[in-house]
């Protein structure tokens, strides 16, 4: 008998891939993992980071729980900053040292090296220190300047990536504003950041972090003033971030009033009403004297109509703009001292300002003419003036005039 083929299925055989199977979270086993490293090598951190070097534990999912065992020495409760109860916990993390730089520094430099091997962790840095930031009211005094002092060392060892917003923005919310726990905090961070970096680093980074004209906001609302601000950091004894933040509402201040200035010289108010409006800002801003008389020239004179390359007609139109607010720099030139430094406010602009060189002598006589000008004022300025800013070739120019009025002086 012949054999019969069996019959057989066509087509191909596909293989079914297997899932992939997440395994379950389990950050309490990572974190009794880190603190018995740091129990083994008795909180010696460069032995520490050597160990977690030769580890196979997994950072890249628990980067948050190894931090919190780096601040707080274990692992926190879901959603708080209260360390679990349960597993172990280590007593070298930062909250446990002195509140004290040199006590610190080392845990930085740690992070620091951790960092350079494992850059990825930057953003798990930024949650832990985000989270801990927004919930200051729950730690103690102590702990919220060890904190502080971190923070300030960090940035001095420019700890990688670590943005400076991370920092500064979770600290505006309002019931820790409202309690002084943020002022606190920031003296304290900006005591310890200014022993090893300028007022000129702070401000860079208070910029980066969106902060450098919004000192105030760290204030309780009751003492969010300029002379609550100043008394504050002066008894702490950051006196350059006092004056900085004169400086800076200063200038705040000065935009204000040449902003209104500007408005109402282009919409040729009456010179009255300019000068009283001056007048008010200028009182409640507290501004000097001498600064109003150079902002009152310097508004006037981005008010012109340059021309371009016509040199006459910049001429003419600077002269006629003198001419036609001689009235407001004569309401606030009220003495010899002002006037003496208006003169000084014309020469340093026509020395750096290629279209006024030529003009110093004619505007001299222009403001003299209008009254604005004593003729005591341009002869001491002739003979003794201080400014060597182009004075050489300005005193040359203006000889003519003087001595026109020391020949009218003898007549008299």
């Amino acid at each position: 008998m012949s054999s019969k083929e069996k019959p057989t299925l066509g087509g191909q055989r596909i293989k079914t891939r297997k899932r992939n199977i997440a395994a379950p979270l389990d950050p309490a086993s990572f974190s009794d993992a880190i603190v018995q490293i740091y129990l083994d090598n008795a909180g010696d951190l460069e032995l520490v980071a050597k160990s977690i070097e030769s580890s196979d534990l997994n950072f890249s999912r628990y980067g948050d729980t190894f931090f919190e065992v780096v601040f707080i020495g274990g692992r926190t409760q879901p959603g708080t900053i209260k360390p679990e109860e349960e597993g172990e916990r280590h007593p070298y993390s930062v909250l446990d040292c002195a509140a004290q730089r040199e006590a610190v520094l080392p845990s930085v430099l740690y992070i620091q090296k951790t960092l350079r091997r494992r850059p990825f962790l930057i953003k798990n840095l930024e949650n832990v220190m985000r989270k801990f930031l927004q919930s200051l009211e729950f730690f103690e005094e102590n702990e919220r300047k060890k904190l502080a002092i971190f923070t300030a060392l960090a940035f001095s060892q420019k700890l990688s990536g670590l943005p400076p917003e991370t920092v500064f923005q979770p600290l505006l919310k309002d019931n820790l504003v409202s309690k002084g726990i943020v002022l606190s905090f920031i003296t304290e961070f900006f005591k310890e950041y200014l022993k090893e970096n300028t007022l000129d680093d702070l401000i860079a980074l208070l910029k980066k972090g969106k902060m450098e004209d919004n000192l105030l906001e760290f204030f309780p609302s009751t003492k969010r003033t300029s002379e609550a601000l100043s008394e504050h950091f002066t008894k702490e004894g950051l006196t350059s971030l006092v004056d900085y933040n004169e400086k800076k509402m200063f200038e705040v201040k000065l935009k204000e009033i040449k902003s209104t200035l500007t408005t109402m010289i282009n919409e040729e108010a009456e010179i009255s009403e300019v000068t009283e409006a001056v007048k008010q800002q200028v009182k409640d801003a507290k501004f000097p004297d001498i600064e109003v008389v150079r902002m009152l020239w310097d508004v006037l004179m981005e008010a012109v109509q340059w021309s371009g390359k016509n040199q006459q007609q910049n001429s003419n139109s600077a002269l006629r703009q003198v001419k036609a607010w001689a009235g407001l720099l004569n309401a606030f030139c009220t003495s010899g001292k002002l006037e003496l430094e208006l003169i000084y406010k014309v020469q340093t602009q026509c020395y750096e300002d290629a279209k006024l060189m030529k003009l110093f002598p004619e505007i001299i006589r222009t403001l003299y003419d209008q009254d604005v000008l004593a003729e005591d004022t341009i002869l001491l300025w002739f003979r003794k003036g201080s400014n060597p800013k182009g004075r050489q070739s300005f005193v040359k120019a203006l000889e003519p005039f003087v001595k026109w009025l020391e020949e009218a002086e003898e007549e008299e």
